[in-house]
Formats: structure tokens, C-alpha cells, sequence
């Protein structure tokens, strides 16, 4: 043979640590134990455990979207626009992952899913707190949708305080006021627990920084920040609703809603309406 071909890995000179037991070991330390024994099927069909686990996949992740989205907004409340820009960056690249969950979730065929279905019950990703308060933080106040968590106080606890909370668009347009831009009074003291209502005001304030680069270079970086970030949120819940029809077509959802059709109804909304607006304005 010309060419010699490894089939083994040459560990001489590795110092490695074969025994972690005096030390934190990698499993102990990422709790895989626990995060292992976590999967319990109702069902032996094989497509059960694939569920579960892009399921409890997607909730890791959506805990880290949390963590990112929080801190970036507390870093907007002290006018640290460096921070929060990676912390969003960090957010959007997380929107591409949960995107490709769905991929993984798609090669389950219909005839695999109906036959572990009905052993689901009522449980539906609709009643995902951590989603629900990404959502509000992001700026999506739906009272309404606080309702399914009545029945579970610590998650209705997180949920409320992000819903009565200022948004991450709240407190981007109270930074852009402190810099000295126009923006109305009456967008500045709204309830937050509302829905946002678009405003004229708002959408000039951003037409003038989009006219003005130069003299408003870190708030229109920032905005384009937020459309990145509302535009990977967007192809996550349209690749959500692909896979759903791909799987269960125009049935009902386990958690009552109208499935498919609901999921097209929320493709529509906007985070931060103005940014996109704007666009037409300029």
C-alpha cells in the first residue's frame, strides 16, 4: 500500500484524565443523567422518542432565546447598545436552530405521528410558557394568551411579568427617545400588558435615523438588529406551520386550536411594525 490508513487514534503523549472521579466530570457537570432519563414514552412507537426529544430540544433552546432576549434588554435599558447587538446577533442564530428542528421533526410521515396522537391528550406546544414569554418580550401582547397557565402558578407567575413588562421594541423606542428623538408621549407610558398599536410618530422617528445614518449610526444599526432578529422568528413559526400540514394536514391541534390555519393567522403579525413600514416611508 502506498498510502497508510489510521484506524486508530495514537494517544501517546495525551495526558488524559481517566478518572474524573476526584474532579467535576462532564456528565456531572451537564446533569446528562437527568437530562437522559428524561424521555418517557406513552407508546412504543419508534417515532415517539424522536418527538419528545426535538420537543425537549426546542425548550432548551428557547431557554437560552430567554436568557439572550432578557439580558439584551436590560443592556437597551442602560444605553449599552454593543452588548445587546451580540446578545440579539446570539438570538438569531438560536432562530436558525429551532428552524431546523423541524427538518429533523418532518421525516415523520403522518401514518407515524397518528399512532401515538391521541395518547398526547390536550397537550400542545401552545401551552409553552418559555415560548409564550419570548413572545412577550419580544413584544407580542396577547392577554389572552396568558389563560392556558391558569391552572400552573409558577409558570403563570413568568408569564404575567414578562406580559406587564416593557418589550424589547418598548424599550428600544424609550433609548431612541433619550437620544433626543421625537418619540410620542403616549407610546413611551402605554400599557405594556397591551397589544402595540402602530404609530405615525414612531415610524418617522425611524425614517429620520434611516435618512440620517451618519448622525444616528447605533440606533439604525440597531434596527436593522431587530428586523434580523423578527425576520429568523418569522421563518421559524412558517417552517412550523409547513411541517404541521406536512404531518397532520388541516386537522385541529391537540391543544384546541385550528392547527394550520391558526399557525397562517400568526405568520402576519409584526414585533416591530415601524421598522418594516419605514421601508415604504423612505
Amino acid at each position: 500500500m502506498s498510502e497508510r490508513i489510521r484506524t486508530s487514534v495514537d494517544l501517546e503523549g495525551e495526558n488524559i484524565h481517566w478518572d474524573p472521579r476526584d474532579g467535576l466530570s462532564y456528565s456531572k457537570y451537564l446533569g446528562i443523567d437527568a437530562l437522559l432519563s428524561a424521555q418517557t414514552p406513552l407508546t412504543d412507537e419508534h417515532d415517539e422518542m424522536m418527538f419528545i426529544i426535538i420537543h425537549q430540544a426546542s425548550e432548551l433552546w428557547l431557554k437560552l432565546c430567554l436568557h439572550e432576549l432578557n439580558g439584551a434588554i436590560t443592556h437597551v435599558q442602560r444605553d449599552e447598545v454593543g452588548p445587546a447587538l451580540k446578545m440579539l446577533a446570539r438570538f438569531a442564530r438560536i432562530q436558525e436552530q429551532l428552524s431546523q428542528s423541524w427538518a429533523v421533526l418532518a421525516t415523520m410521515t403522518p401514518s407515524d405521528y397518528l399512532r401515538f396522537r391521541d395518547k398526547l391528550g390536550h397537550s400542545s406546544g401552545f401551552q409553552s410558557w418559555q415560548y409564550r414569554c419570548m413572545e412577550y418580550r419580544l413584544g407580542n401582547k396577547n392577554p389572552a394568551m396568558a389563560r392556558v397557565f391558569n391552572k400552573e402558578p409558577e409558570a403563570q407567575a413568568r408569564v404575567m411579568a414578562a406580559l406587564n413588562a416593557p418589550s424589547l421594541y418598548d424599550e428600544t423606542l424609550a433609548m431612541a427617545a433619550r437620544r433626543g428623538l421625537p418619540v410620542p408621549a403616549g407610546v413611551l407610558g402605554r400599557d405594556f400588558a397591551k397589544s402595540y398599536e402602530p404609530s405615525d410618530g414612531v415610524e418617522a422617528v425611524w425614517r429620520t435615523v434611516y435618512q440620517d445614518t451618519a448622525r444616528w449610526w447605533e440606533l439604525y444599526e440597531f434596527a436593522e438588529k431587530l428586523v434580523d432578529v423578527e425576520q429568523k422568528f418569522a421563518q421559524w413559526r412558517f417552517n412550523h406551520m409547513k411541517t404541521v400540514e406536512r404531518i397532520i394536514g388541516f386537522r385541529r391541534g391537540t391543544g384546541g386550536s385550528s392547527g394550520v390555519s391558526y399557525l397562517v393567522k400568526a405568520l402576519d403579525l409584526r414585533v416591530f411594525p415601524e421598522l418594516w413600514t419605514v421601508r415604504t416611508a423612505l
